[in-house]
């Protein structure tokens, strides 16, 4: 996982959970990797500062690999590729 406001990757969709409170953004999160094949990746955007952990210990469980983590001051930037499904 890195933590820095300098990675720029492209995702193959985009996910906006501003304003939500957990769990919305990960019941979103979980939702919107469903939709993709494995290996692509969703960049989600948030600002539950919950989210910091809560959508790390979401990927892990899932399979997923969390790319980045970035945490913009208030809003916070993750880009996590899908996994395989079991």
């Amino acid at each position: 996982m890195t933590d820095t406001s300098q990675t720029s990757l492209q995702a193959d969709a985009t996910l906006d959970c501003r304003e939500l409170l957990c769990p919305l953004p990960v019941y979103r999160a979980a939702m919107a990797l469903d939709k993709l094949e494995e290996g692509q990746t969703l960049e989600l955007i948030c600002t539950d500062p919950g989210s910091l952990e809560d959508i790390p210990a979401m990927a892990r469980q899932r399979g997923d690999t969390l790319l980045v983590a970035e945490n913009r001051g208030t809003t916070q930037v993750f880009h996590i590729e899908k996994g395989p499904r079991r």
